[in-house]
């Protein structure tokens, strides 16, 4: 990957595609005979959905889900021929502009179903969907006794439309242990017979690597793909494939004693160097990754070494602790690596308390994007 930087950038954000690729195919692998597809929502968590999607697409992958119908317009245009699925499902109104971009709204509610069957019947177009069925998320999707009831007019072809999925979706799949995925596993495979010749879609990225007697015809990974971690526990068998890097505006000396950022709440133990760098919240690193006396924060590798974020993280500043790096290896306009060379996303999210989708999903605007 190039480190390099335009001077009057302050940021830089790259995108290994050929890693994003590399874990489709092994997750592809991993699913056996089911079909391997790709979620891309929220912006391809982060990562640009018309880069993300196209080099998805040259790796073989042709169904695509997102969230919104926004997000399937710009998939649409870009990829003409590949599947989508829209997982919000279906607006009150919005049947027709659904239908005329080639979009399978994902439909979790009765209502949905009845107006989408209603444009079916009016147009007499195909107008394929999938059905979501809540298994135990308490979330999108029909409920069991609603499918169980759908499911015989379907079977008796008293319903204009077919749908080409049967979904649910794991609320816990992370913790592999946890009593609920064999409950809703279970749940699953019964009502799904209710549905014969319809292909049926459970697992996300951690239900695709925790249980392979769950693939059922089609799988869905998302924050694998983009080399988060989907399992709480064990090794992450994905590749990086966001590396974050910020530019240090000033190196500044600072005495023991005195404290650093807003709300002055690190104090320096000892004589220190600090690097300014010019990222902060607005650029996706969190402001509760900072430090303070009584939590270590995030890191950040400057010149090869790690070092500790010192203090709060400011909107567009942050600051790193670099005594311990030779000074002549340190010095204004340098870039400094917070995401990336052995710092994961979820080593950022587990300083701020939260997960790595959130990571890669509130990355901003002002990174200078390159794309491998």
């Amino acid at each position: 990957m190039s480190d390099s930087l335009p001077a009057e950038a302050t940021g830089l954000l790259t995108v290994d595609l050929p890693a994003l690729t590399a874990n489709w195919k092994t997750l592809a692998k991993r699913a056996g005979r089911a079909q391997c597809a790709a979620v891309v929502k929220a912006d391809a968590y982060g990562t640009g959905l018309e880069q993300a999607a196209n080099a998805l697409a040259k790796a073989g992958c042709d169904t695509f889900f997102v969230a919104t119908f926004d997000e399937a317009l710009r998939l649409r245009t870009i990829l003409p021929a590949v599947t989508i699925y829209l997982l919000n499902g279906l607006n009150p109104g919005s049947a027709e502009l659904v239908c005329g971009i080639d979009v399978r709204p994902v439909l979790g509610s009765m209502a949905e179903i009845e107006e989408w069957e209603a444009h079916a019947d009016e147009t007499g177009e195909e107008a394929p969907a999938a059905i979501h069925i809540d298994t135990g998320m308490n979330r999108h999707g029909i409920s069991l006794a609603e499918a169980e009831a759908l499911a015989p007019r379907l079977v008796t072809e008293e319903i204009t439309f077919k749908p080409a999925l049967v979904m649910s979706h794991l609320a816990c799949a992370d913790e592999p242990e946890h009593a609920l995925n064999r409950q809703q596993i279970d749940a699953f495979s019964t009502i799904i017979k209710k549905f014969p010749g319809i292909p049926a879609s459970l697992c996300n990225s951690a239900g695709l690597l925790a249980f392979p007697d769950a693939h059922f015809d089609l799988v869905r990974p998302g924050v694998a793909l983009y080399g988060g971690r989907a399992l709480n526990t064990g090794e992450n068998p994905m590749q990086p494939v966001v590396k974050l890097q910020a530019r240090i505006v000033t190196v500044r000396e600072a005495k023991a004693g005195t404290t650093v950022g807003y709300g002055a709440r690190l104090k320096l133990a000892r004589d220190s160097k600090l690097a300014i760098v010019s990222a902060g919240y607005a650029d996706g690193i969190f402001r509760a990754a900072g430090s303070s006396d009584n939590k270590k924060g995030a890191e950040a590798i400057v010149a090869g070494i790690r070092c500790n974020i010192a203090g709060r993280i400011s909107m567009d500043l942050l600051a790193v602790d670099v005594t311990d790096v030779p000074a002549e290896n340190v010095k204004r306009g340098d870039l400094v690596t917070l995401l990336g060379d052995g710092i994961s996303v979820d080593d950022l999210a587990g300083h701020a308390r939260t997960i790595g989708y959130e990571v890669l999903t509130s990355l901003g605007k002002r990174w200078r994007r390159n794309y491998v």
